[in-house]
């Protein structure tokens, strides 16, 4: 079966709002510097090494889903479901900390 190359998806629901936030608060915030630790800590000693990879290229190198899936030779749906159970895993661990 052919690979569908028109599959993108950019993640705009609220949990990536959040992340996002989060990596791109300002700098002078305590409390935006603490959660920005927190999250960083969470992502190196609590995701798998694959979820932590897919999270490294989507939050910090801008990549899409489709870009992720050729340079680790996945489908951009197993991207997508990687990204899920991460950030599932990071906003359970997370709500203790905000």
């Amino acid at each position: 079966m052919a690979r569908r190359e028109s599959y993108s998806d950019t993640f705009t629901g609220e949990a990536d709002k959040g992340i996002r936030a989060i990596l791109d608060g300002d700098e002078g915030e305590d409390n935006a510097l603490r959660l920005r630790k927190i999250l960083l800590k969470v992502i190196n000693n609590e995701l798998t090494p694959r979820q932590k990879q897919i999270i490294m290229l989507y939050y910090f190198k801008k990549k899409d889903t489709v870009r992720i899936g050729e340079e680790l030779g996945i489908t951009p749906q197993a991207v997508s479901a990687a990204m899920a159970r991460a950030r599932l895993r990071l906003y359970r661990i997370l709500q203790y900390y905000i």
